[in-house]
């Protein structure tokens, strides 16, 4: 993970460093107490409204702005530190050995410390946080015994140690990174402090909460990223980097996309909460149309950005200061917004938008309305905003690489296209379909769900060949060139971390150990009620399957080699495990979540033992179906490394004029002689 110190000059570059930490230092701290300073002025306009709802005393005024203002400051220091992590990963090279250069080393420092101050509010919050859902002076908090026994009670304290935990590694992880491999590890870890806020809140409750709290998972993450990439590139572009103009670029074509879903996932959080009447009738409302107006003012700067100050800093790369002026005034409206943002979360919704839900509707977020049918499992779709975004997304980014190739005369196989498309549609129809819909409410539609993701999405993903046609649409850097796409996905393939996931042994526990972990430990009895928790097991489905699979029949460049015989080993080594799996669930004599299924209160009567059974065998059948397009890939792949034996034979042949074969024919002469 270390290695040499980035090279300083060493004339000035003392001062230079220090004047340099000085302008950060100073920008970050106005751009978190702008928002902070916000987040507390909107606070007050509905502190007295929030206390009457939430039924508990008011826990006084050093709680219910504190509450704002350090969440407000918190958030800000989030952004720098996923930004500033984001820009040594992506937006400037390394140097050729792999060590970061200074802009490179700068950041992920700055992401350390950004970080550290992250995870400083995260535990300011949770004394904070207990004294305003307990309605209790934060002195009366502060206590001990008051704390410790407060804090499994309540919800925020929880959220609020998980950020901590998670930003304090990342703080500890940057600081010592020199290497640039290791800033995309700080960049996940980053990314993972903000989830536990994102899954909490207002978002998290009541009706349609699985549409609020993806559309904030992606809100939360656009947002951070804007900004964040924007105040790190905004520093380099002060520090006049060597490579500014390729930072400012890179960070443009990530804006656009990050204004693009923080203006989408904003609009519908917004709708899920309120109706288009409150935004003229009620505090909320009116706070939805300031922070819309900043975003547009955001955006409007953006544009303006892309049109003359990127253009102007292109075509003169020494002149720089348009563009940190924009750049400042910029960060400012973000800090703006970020204060909204926190004002806003902190403003109960419109109480017209309160009403009685059922049980299934609290704990999933929507009806169910009768049992599942083949019209209701085809046609009662609900779109699910992440993974169905994911499949549509992949689709088009696939396709555009296939259409690069073949404008420039490249062939690219049918199969291997029709492969990758139909895995993106059956991940869309599983997420986000009636199957999608009734999955999180019976356990035998779950594990069709399962299966599904862990079976045959990753089966028909893997056999597109997603990273070879990258590798072949994307152009590559050049000698000399700082590293882009290509390069990223070739040092990916040959990591550390991607040798050790693609053994044998890791990739095949990884892919059937999770099934017994998961079901027969009483894991998913724990964590089945979290909507967090879908998600995880989600994500886990598809990426075990997908590495097991690359491993065993993919046709994308592996870190491992591995013979056909020895794919053909595996699959039978593993795939029987899977099997047992089956014949386990259904031998099982206890209801799994038992409490979890039968507190949905579903308004159709079935037995949740024998819908587990059922359950049980959709795991027992679905592995014969993967197992077939096993065997049939694994023969092509056999057949097409013979043929490529054979005229690799055949070329080294002609050019010795068989040389092999006559020196062969030479030792049998001679053996007959002897005779």
């Amino acid at each position: 993970m270390t290695s040499a110190t980035p090279t300083v000059p060493a004339t000035s570059g003392r001062d230079s460093m220090r004047e340099q930490r000085g302008i950060v230092a100073g920008l970050a701290w106005a751009s978190g107490w702008l928002a902070g300073l916000v987040a507390i002025v909107v606070t007050a306009l509905s502190a007295a409204s929030a206390v009457e709802l939430a039924g508990v005393p008011d826990p006084g005024w050093i709680t219910t702005y504190g509450v704002a203002a350090v969440t407000a400051v918190g958030e800000v220091a989030a952004a720098v530190a996923v930004g500033s992590a984001l820009f040594a990963a992506f937006f400037v090279p390394p140097q050729a050995d792999g060590v970061l250069d200074v802009g490179g080393y700068r950041a992920i420092r700055i992401a350390a410390s950004a970080s550290l101050a992250w995870a400083i509010c995260a535990v300011l919050m949770i004394p904070l946080s207990i004294s305003n859902v307990s309605g209790q002076p934060l002195s009366e908090t502060m206590r001990p015994a008051n704390l410790i026994t407060a804090y499994s009670q309540v919800a925020d304290a929880r959220t609020w140690l998980w950020t901590a935990v998670f930003a304090l590694v990342a703080a500890a992880t940057a600081r010592v990174v020199l290497r640039w491999g290791w800033t995309v590890a700080v960049l996940g870890i980053a990314v993972m402090s903000l989830m536990p806020i994102a899954l909490a809140g207002h978002s998290s409750t009541g009706g349609n909460h699985d549409l609020a709290t993806n559309s904030l998972i992606l809100h939360i993450v656009g947002a951070t990223v804007w900004m964040g990439g924007l105040f790190a590139v905004l520093l380099y572009a002060f520090a006049g980097g060597r490579w500014r103009v390729l930072a400012v670029a890179r960070f443009s074509r990530v804006a656009f996309w990050a204004i693009l879903v923080v203006g989408v996932s904003g609009v519908i959080n917004a709708l899920v909460r309120m109706s288009l009447a409150d935004l003229f009738t009620d505090v909320y409302g009116a706070l939805v149309l300031a922070k819309v107006s900043a975003l547009v003012v955001l955006g409007a700067l953006g544009a303006w950005h892309r049109r003359a100050t990127i253009t102007r800093l292109a075509e003169e790369p020494a002149e720089r200061s348009l563009f940190v002026r924009f750049g400042l005034v910029e960060v400012m409206v973000f800090a703006i917004t970020f204060g909204l943002a926190v004002g806003l979360s902190r403003t109960p919704p419109p109480a017209g938008e309160i009403a009685d839900i059922s049980a299934v509707e609290n704990q999933i977020g929507y009806r169910i309305d009768g049992p599942p049918t083949l019209a209701r499992i085809a046609f009662d779709w609900r779109f699910d905003l992440l993974f169905g975004a994911l499949a549509i997304v992949l689709a088009v980014v696939y396709l555009r690489g296939v259409v690069r190739l073949r404008r420039r005369g490249d062939h690219w196989p049918v199969g291997r296209t029709v492969a990758w498309i139909l895995g993106c549609a059956l991940l869309l129809f599983t997420t986000s379909s009636g199957l999608g819909r009734y999955s999180p409410a019976m356990f035998s539609v779950h594990m069709i769900a399962h299966m599904s993701m862990s079976m045959m999405i990753p089966v028909l993903l893997v056999l597109g060949g997603p990273v070879t046609l990258a590798l072949r649409a994307l152009p590559p850097a050049g000698r000399g060139n700082p590293p882009g796409p290509r390069e990223w996905i070739q040092s990916a393939i040959h990591s550390a971390p991607s040798r050790f996931l693609t053994h044998p042994a890791i990739a095949a526990v990884i892919f059937v150990g999770s099934f017994y972990l998961l079901y027969l430990s009483g894991l998913f009895e724990t964590i089945v009620p979290y909507h967090a928790a879908h998600l995880l097991m989600n994500v886990h489905f598809v990426v075990s399957g997908y590495l097991f699979y690359w491993l065993v029949i993919g046709i994308d460049p592996a870190p491992r080699q591995v013979t056909p015989v020895a794919k053909l080993g595996i699959v039978m080594g593993s795939l029987p495990f899977h099997a047992f799996f089956g014949v386990a669930l259904m031998m099982t004599s206890a209801v799994i979540a038992e409490s979890y299924y039968r507190g949905l209160n579903l308004p159709w009567d079935y037995e949740l033992f024998d819908d587990q059974r059922v359950g049980g065998g959709i795991a027992w059948a679905t592995g014969e179906i993967p197992l077939v397009v096993i065997m049939l890939a694994l023969l092509v792949q056999w057949r097409r490394q013979d043929e490529r034996q054979a005229r690799r034979y055949d070329r080294r042949a002609v050019r010795d004029h068989d040389a092999d074969l006559n020196s062969y024919n030479e030792m049998l002469s001679e053996l007959n002689k002897r005779k």
